[in-house]
């Protein structure tokens, strides 16, 4: 019987470690699969090896039939139907360097990056050949995989020139197929030494893109963007995005979360598609763009090499706002004042921000088109407010434009969650969106406590009091032209 009981024990034991670690193991899989929430309007790119069957002009075209802006070259490629033997190699003639100069320009597209491309002859000269071309190209990334010990000499150049070098990663069994191994000879190094993140190849290898974006966090150059039909399948072929196993999703997430400001370069490696791959592109494109929140924004609550800066926000009045750098979060303390962002003044604009509130009596507001720099308080008789308090009612209610005109409807979340506003103010139209739901159109005009309201002002966020905190993060905007 005793045996019985321990083996009962025993079984319950395992059954509950067994749960924690399913627990643990979905927990795991929703950080890789849901990193982040915030993502930005990204600058593509194409690299020219997705169309290596044409020529460099027809690669260009092809890009500005895409609506691209940029191009990231190669160094074997045609230059053009008329000139098929001239090549793009980097010790080109000084004519053909400025034919290459001349097409993109005339597309109204940059030619930004160079790869991927290693001198046969590691040496300082000629890898100075290669620099003194980038130089001369205006190119701002150098994509390669040189070996290991030429890392002193490419830093040095790299401060000469102040161009990047993003290590790439081809499959095995190229040296670099390892994000560790690019880890390795990043370290140390200054920050023009970086990794160009080929999502394709690390998939061909069994490496999983997020944790391999997440472990070069901070080094992160370049981005070849592809996705596949399958996970770690050498032979797997490039489908359009966000159709493969990539999850593109979260790898935007992940590059947002790390403040990665660089290109994604759309490198699309499908044989059955060399002569026509641009459908499958813009059929890519279009998911990106339709996944992508905060498209054409600025975020004004800013980033910095993965900190979040309060850069360009002054306050005036009593109290502050405190600022966790590595969330992005902002705390009020005290009061009544006015966070506002000084760099410079909006006119018509789309304001996005979300905010919490630590309790009911919570009490605060977003301030639009504040005329002057804050030197008293009336600044609140020139500029409208949308006003933060789940204790008010009506024209005081979240959502109002505070003393002037009352939501149409509550749609705050639950104390202690986090709320989303979308303001949009254009002309003398002002519209609310509270958590998706539209709950204020009102064509402004004088009224309660303003008087009149400026074309053009700044924008703020009010700390209210000392009893009651408001929170506040994803601070982005977007000017209507």
């Amino acid at each position: 019987m005793r045996n019985k009981w321990k083996l009962s024990i025993s079984l319950a034991v395992l059954i509950a470690v067994s749960f924690c670690l399913t627990v643990i193991a979905e927990q795991d899989k929703a950080k890789n699969t849901q990193p982040g929430e915030i993502y930005r309007g990204w600058k593509l790119a194409v690299q020219a090896w997705t169309f290596h069957n044409s020529t460099f002009y027809e690669a260009v075209d092809n890009a500005k039939t895409l609506g691209l802006k940029y191009i990231e070259a190669f160094g074997s490629q045609s230059l053009s139907k008329e000139e098929p033997q001239t090549k793009t190699d980097y010790q080109m003639k000084a004519e053909t360097k400025e034919k290459i100069k001349s097409k993109p320009a005339q597309a109204g597209i940059k030619l930004i990056n160079y790869g991927v491309v290693t001198p046969a002859e590691n040496s300082e000269a000629e890898w100075r050949k290669l620099f003194d071309f980038a130089k001369d190209m205006g190119i701002e990334t150098i994509v390669s995989e040189p070996p290991e010990e030429a890392f002193d000499m490419l830093d040095k150049l790299c401060q000469e020139y102040k161009i990047n070098l993003a290590i790439h990663n081809h499959p095995k069994p190229s040296h670099y197929w390892n994000p560790d191994t690019v880890l390795k000879v990043c370290q140390g190094r200054s920050k023009y030494i970086g990794a160009c993140a080929d999502t394709g190849h690390w998939m061909r290898c069994g490496i999983n893109p997020i944790d391999a974006l997440k472990l070069l966090s901070g080094r992160i150059i370049n981005v070849h963007l592809k996705d596949l039909n399958k996970f770690n399948k050498k032979k797997a072929f490039d489908v359009p995005f966000g159709e493969g196993k990539a999850e593109i999703r979260d790898i935007l997430a992940e590059l947002s979360l790390q403040d990665y400001k660089g290109y994604l370069v759309v490198e699309h490696e499908n044989k059955k598609e060399l002569d026509n791959p641009s459908p499958s592109i813009l059929k890519g494109i279009v998911y990106v763009k339709g996944i992508t929140d905060y498209r054409d924004y600025e975020e004004i609550l800013g980033r910095s090499d993965g900190r979040y800066s309060m850069h360009g926000w002054n306050h005036y009045g009593p109290g502050y706002f405190e600022l966790d750098e590595r969330t992005g979060v902002l705390k009020s303390q005290g009061g009544m004042g006015l966070l506002w962002y000084s760099v410079r003044k909006f006119k018509d604009f789309v304001l996005e921000l979300d905010f919490k509130c630590f309790q009911k009596e919570t009490n605060s507001g977003v301030f639009l088109r504040i005329p002057a720099v804050p030197a008293s308080n009336d600044y609140i008789n020139h500029s409208f407010e949308i006003q933060i308090s789940e204790a008010g009612e009506g024209i005081h209610r979240t959502g109002a434009v505070y003393d002037a005109e009352a939501p149409k409807a509550a749609a705050s979340r639950s104390i202690g969650e986090w709320n989303h506003f979308k303001i949009t103010f254009q002309g003398s139209r002002i519209q609310v969106e509270l958590n998706g739901q539209a709950v204020l159109d009102w064509n402004a005009e004088p009224r309660g406590k303003v008087k009149d309201f400026a074309p053009e002002g700044y924008i703020g966020l009010q700390n209210h009091d000392s009893i009651a905190p408001v929170f506040f993060k994803n601070i982005c905007i977007k000017e209507l032209k």
